[in-house]
């Protein structure tokens, strides 16, 4: 007789239990306990007062020739970074510095993203700061919006907010995780994508650049998204940065303020230490998701979760990905719907966009998608009906367990199964 061994898996707000077959062969793999910062807000203050790699913010402030305007970059709702604690103890400190509240502007970095909610900026920024500050979302269409200047040195052009390019103090926040492309996140990706043009976006997410082997978790050199990113940072500049990193809770275990590029390796260095496990083989079986609310608010982003079992599964393998997707498909991700119900096979949606036969905003996101379809198989876990999931290869079951049991006769009975129920937080490397 089996036994059922109950586990909770990130998934929306409030997780999920799912019971695992003693008879199963499973591998289950769980974050490194990272000790918790405590005093969260002091601990921001005493970074932003004793930065790594510049001076101090007020330093830098008091240098300054002339200081009427002051742009602030965070995350967007579909980020769980604690962007109110740092928020807190930044402005607490420009107006300790003699800065105006009215001086201040929180630019929310949407990339190609919906524009998030008055109750998601209230979530993202605090309620006390959106009644004290002006806050808004980056809109990478709006033309008026933005501002034009000369083009990389590989012709990409670089269109950025002009609220951030024109602010006399700029500061940077975000946090650093393994990225499904980027390598990682925070650091100057909080420009481009965050605040840039779609053109520039569009140039920097193309077909070739995702194509890139370099393009994946774990790899920020020679990145070619990266390097492109970096580039138009250094251009566009940055006068200070905050980065966090977060556990699977989302509290802050890690902190760093300064020079951006400087902080961003320590937390890179910091993530590379902590969040991969080596594996000697891949598994017939991966069961992953994107960590939770608000990271699986949609099936674009769910891509992510599958691109964390792609690191895992052997070729023809299946993933079980694990997402609610309370937003649907993705409000605003008009061009990444459509193909997903085109009909085309993976292969010949892959090939079209590696021509630039197919060239959209998002592409990105079903490019990665139809290279995942082409090594294995995916089950979506979430609240959409299976008439939702579009018409490309992905399939549906009512629950892990149920899409385990459907894998588990395709590869047999003995067939292993890698379980990762909290996303980007713990990886699996094949040690080869």
């Amino acid at each position: 007789m089996s036994l059922l061994k109950q586990m909770k898996f990130d998934y929306g707000k409030n997780g999920i239990e799912i019971s695992l077959d003693s008879n199963w062969n499973t591998t289950t793999l769980l974050p490194a306990k990272q000790e918790v910062v405590k005093n969260p807000v002091d601990k921001i203050r005493d970074a932003i007062r004793n930065p790594l790699g510049c001076p101090p913010l007020e330093s830098i402030i008091k240098k300054l020739v002339e200081l009427e305007s002051v742009c602030i970059v965070v995350s967007d709702a579909t980020r769980p970074v604690p962007t109110h604690l740092i928020l807190r103890a930044l402005i607490e400190e420009l107006t300790k510095y003699g800065i105006e509240e009215t001086a201040i502007k929180i630019l929310v970095a949407t990339g190609l993203h919906r524009p998030s909610r008055p109750d998601e900026i209230e979530r993202i920024v605090g309620k006390i700061i959106k009644s004290q500050v002006k806050v808004f979302n980056h809109n990478a269409k709006d033309m008026k919006e933005l501002i034009q200047l000369q083009e990389t040195n590989k012709n990409t052009p670089i269109l950025i907010n002009k609220h951030y390019y024109e602010s006399d103090l700029k500061i940077l926040t975000g946090y650093v995780e393994p990225h499904f492309f980027f390598g990682f996140s925070g650091g100057y990706k909080s420009i481009v994508p965050g605040i840039a043009g779609a053109d520039t976006i569009i140039a920097n997410h193309s077909a070739e650049n995702i194509a890139s082997r370099f393009a994946r978790f774990r790899v920020p050199e020679n990145n070619p998204l990266v390097d492109n990113s970096s580039e138009i940072g250094r251009k566009i500049g940055v006068d200070f940065a905050i980065n966090l990193c977060i556990n699977e809770n989302h509290e802050i275990t890690k902190i760093a303020a300064g020079d951006l590029e400087k902080i961003h390796k320590k937390l890179v260095n910091f993530q590379i230490e902590n969040v991969f496990q080596d594996i000697e083989t891949p598994f017939d079986i991966v069961v992953c998701g994107n960590g939770g609310f608000p990271l699986d608010l949609n099936l674009y982003q769910a891509v992510k979760s599958m691109a964390i079992g792609e690191m895992g599964v052997k070729k023809g393998g299946t993933i079980i990905s694990v997402n609610e997707c309370s937003e649907g498909i993705g409000i605003g991700q008009d061009k990444f719907k459509e193909l997903i119900f085109s009909g085309r096979t993976p292969k010949e949606i892959y090939d079209k966009i590696l021509s630039k036969e197919i060239v959209v905003a998002d592409q990105w996101q079903i490019q990665v998608l139809t290279r995942i379809l082409m090594k294995s198989e995916v089950y979506i876990i979430s609240s959409l009906d299976e008439t939702e999931i579009g018409n490309i290869g992905l399939k549906s079951a009512e629950t892990v367990e149920d899409a385990i049991r459907d894998s588990l006769i395709k590869h047999g009975p003995d067939a292993n199964i890698l379980i990762l129920p909290n996303g980007p937080q713990i990886l699996p490397l094949i040690n080869i």
